[in-house]
């Protein structure tokens, strides 16, 4: 049973949550953007996996497609529900995982940036015009 569900999405501070974060179960999806590449993980410490994915820490799926962007998560009781959640969410076909995620984040929102990651969208300069200089 979970007991937290796309809290991400809560705009409520960051440290707080980021430190009761540091050592629960999660299960997660990442995507390598809007409708991108899925990733289905689980972890003890969703800040430190997600650190490492866009770090590119382990070669491998998520560094080979890009995938880095944490759509949703959702904290467990203990690793052993992680690990069974994540497991059955792995047979799922893509469509409901698309569904589940838009449940809670239907733009796609990188949740990692609620957890104080920088965002993984370029910043441009509104000041300047394409095809300027």
């Amino acid at each position: 049973m979970a007991l937290l569900r796309h809290a991400g999405l809560d705009p409520a501070s960051t440290f707080p949550f980021t430190r009761r974060m540091e050592r629960l179960p999660c299960v997660y999806l990442l995507a390598s953007g809007f409708h991108g590449t899925l990733y289905t993980g689980v972890t003890s410490n969703l800040p430190g996996r997600v650190w490492q994915h866009r770090e590119e820490v382990t070669k491998g799926f998520t560094e080979r497609y890009g995938v880095k962007r944490l759509v949703w998560f959702e904290v467990h009781e203990s690793m052993e529900a992680a690990i069974s959640r994540e497991k059955s969410i792995k047979r799922w076909r893509r469509e409901w995982k698309v569904e589940m995620i838009e449940r809670g984040n239907p733009t796609w929102l990188d949740l990692a940036e609620d957890l104080g990651f920088e965002s993984l969208i370029e910043k441009v300069d509104p000041g300047l015009r394409p095809g300027w200089r």
